[in-house]
This record gives C-alpha cells, structure tokens and sequence, in this order.
C-alpha cells in the first residue's frame, strides 16, 4: 500500500469482529456490526497547532486502537479497505 495521510490524519485497517458468541453461537455477516477497533496501517506528520507549531502524533503504525463508531472515511485501496480519521477520533489505544 502507498498512502500518506497528511497533517492528522491517520490510516486504520479495522480488525475483524468476533463471528461466535461467547455463548457459541454463529454470528452471521448481516447481523454483526463494523468493528470499531483497528491497527494503525500509516499516520501524518501531525497537527498544526494556532502558533504554527506541530504537535507530532501519539499513534503510530503497528498500534492497536479503538475508534469512534461513525468516525473517518472509508476508502479501498488494492482490494483492501482502510479508515483514514483524524487523530481526535482516536479513542484509546489498547495492548
């Protein structure tokens, strides 16, 4: 993939939900809904600030987060979609 977000913008590659419930049962495509967590695939050189100034990033490619729900853009690229947000959209990161 060749994508560079610009200012903070970050790229998102949503991670595949759980298709078994806990209680064992099959959960089919059309009833389950978008992940909201994802692995961060690229990320911008990061926010320009009031002063001029940037404030560089807090995520970084490999990291795992948690998003809004309603949150980016969806685009695809070679076959593969991605979620490009802001940073500010950005909830959590998680281990």
């Amino acid at each position: 993939m060749n994508i560079k977000p610009l200012y903070d913008r970050v790229v998102i590659k949503r991670m595949e939900e759980e298709k078994m419930s806990a209680g064992g049962i099959v959960i089919p495509d059309s009833a389950t809904e978008k992940p909201i967590k994802g692995e961060v695939v690229a990320v911008g050189e990061g926010k320009v600030l009031d002063n001029g100034s940037v404030r560089t990033p807090k995520v970084k490619a490999g990291d795992k987060v948690l998003f809004g729900k309603y949150s980016g853009t969806e685009v695809k690229l070679d076959g593969t979609e991605y979620l490009v947000v802001k940073e500010d959209d950005i909830l959590a990161v998680i281990g």
